[in-house]
């Protein structure tokens, strides 16, 4: 090994005074490679002398995946607040297999995992889990109009797959103790691949978390909960097991904060609270209506979205909440068209023919890009959007009305997840006397909001489906006959 020069000893020594701990210098004397994980221990200190946080994770609707907009997702949205909170940028390591995730993470080849992964006492020995963030079940899932099992024992004999790697199968070679007969295959595919080839109709059972199964039911209708084979468990981070658990401590501190605040609350409503209010007969019309209904219409949602900067997708699911996707529909109280618009709102958008299609879209599009650029600048992120929708169906006075009575309910009037809370108050004797507009039916526009956000997800869901296909653009769907 060649010798260090007194030129480069000095350049090392003040790089090591600028980052390292000071009480080794001396040891910058020996002859060796010399790097700030020689002189501290110290992880979080580390990650932010790098400034970045690595983080394990894979691809799921629950947890990581890539929209027109970038990457989304429960566990990206909260691990990248994490590393917000630490001051740092968050870099996603996606593995292919679920199963990578663990083992990857005991060679220390990231600082985490935020994978949507169950704490388990097998898990444990291997790794260090922060705080739980989520509580959830595993369910036993078959699809509508085949035999329900309604114990273990129904399940003796039958088909089962289970994703390897998993806490399933944890929980099956448990109940193999007490069943010995039961048996299932494990596979090298994703639980909610699984949940789709049950729902195919191709296999009669899988098991998956309460969580995995509420946002899937939004896609495949006719899939069906039998029943829970665990009592609840928690969903949490994970950590490598070592010594250090300087970046342990202030994941716990974050968690504990987000709690406080209501952050993670509203995080978990953003992603899993349309998907826990669908049920099987909307989801199951709305799927057959996108290949009845709106291909004619399509390109008219894309122009609009194009030309006003938002997804055609949710301007779509807008319009099928307001019509079902019929350019004539006339209300009792007047409103008319594919999006619903007043006579008022049409004159003030200088839409002649509400009957139009085109001049809907055109108009409802230009309605509500105009509510989200009125909500003050406190309004961020998807709750600007959320409070919008409810003002396109409430009215922007109503909407102010409820964020006002959350400001006094010591809620906050930024936060959807608050808003939503006040809005019913609208109708309530004790509040809508004291407030500005009046009275207004607010619990409307909560359910509005939720139905519009539960048909744009099926719609991002259904065209991702088809573009991986190679599908002609229009929505193709093979629908459940009804």
């Amino acid at each position: 090994m060649d010798r260090i020069v007194p030129e480069q000893r000095a350049r090392i020594i003040h790089v090591a005074r600028q980052i390292c701990r000071p009480a080794l210098l001396g040891l910058l004397l020996l002859p060796v490679t010399l790097s700030c994980s020689f002189f501290d221990n110290n992880k979080l200190r580390a990650i932010k002398s790098a400034g970045e946080l690595v983080i394990l994770t894979r691809t799921s609707p629950t947890t990581y995946y890539e929209t027109p907009e970038g990457p989304a997702g429960f566990e990206y949205d909260l691990a990248k607040s994490f590393a917000g909170y630490l001051g740092v940028k968050a870099r996603f390591v996606v593995v292919e297999k679920f199963s990578d995730i663990i083992p990857r993470l005991v060679k220390a080849e990231a600082d985490m995992a935020a994978a949507g992964i169950t704490v388990t006492e097998a898990r444990s020995k291997v790794i260090r889990f922060g705080p739980p963030y989520q509580e959830i079940r595993q369910q036993v899932v078959y699809r509508l109009g085949t035999d329900r099992p309604a114990n273990v024992p129904a399940l003796i004999g039958r088909q089962i797959e289970v994703q390897k790697g998993t806490s399933y199968v944890e929980r099956l070679n448990e109940l193999k103790q007490e069943y010995p007969e039961l048996k299932w295959t494990e596979v090298d595919k994703e639980t909610e691949e699984l949940l789709q080839i049950v729902w195919e109709g191709l296999l009669e059972f899988s098991i998956a978390d309460s969580n995995i199964v509420a946002v899937n039911l939004q896609y495949f209708p006719e899939l069906q909960v039998a029943f829970t084979i665990h009592k609840p468990e928690s969903l949490a981070w994970a950590f490598p097991l070592v010594e250090d658990r300087s970046l342990h401590a202030a994941a716990a501190e974050f968690l504990e904060k987000s709690r406080a605040s209501g952050e993670l609350a509203q995080l978990i409503d953003r992603y899993y609270g349309p998907a826990g209010r669908s049920n099987f007969i909307n989801i199951s019309v709305f799927k057959v209506r996108t290949r009845s209904r709106l291909s004619p219409y399509q390109l008219i949602f894309e122009k609009a979205g194009k030309q006003y900067g938002l997804d055609w997708r949710l301007l779509a699911a807008i319009g099928y909440q307001e019509s079902f996707w019929n350019p004539t529909a006339t209300s009792p109280t007047g409103v008319r068209g594919m999006m619903m618009l007043t006579e008022e709102t049409a004159d003030q958008l200088g839409i002649t023919d509400r009957l139009d299609a085109t001049q809907s879209v055109d108009g409802g599009t230009r309605y509500i890009q105009g509510l989200i650029n009125r909500l003050p600048p406190g309004v961020t992120g998807p709750d600007r959007l959320w409070m919008a929708l409810a003002a396109y169906n409430l009215g922007f006075s109503h909407l102010e009305d409820a964020r006002i009575i959350a400001q006094k309910q010591g809620r906050d009037p930024n936060k959807w997840n608050d808003v939503k809370s006040s809005l019913p108050l609208l109708a309530d004797e004790a509040w809508y006397p004291n407030t500005k507009y009046g009275y207004a039916r607010g619990e409307e526009s909560v359910i509005f909001v939720n139905r519009v956000r539960t048909y744009y997800d099926v719609l991002v869901k259904l065209d991702e489906e088809a573009k991986a296909k190679n599908k002609p653009q229009a929505l193709d769907l093979k629908a459940p006959a009804i």
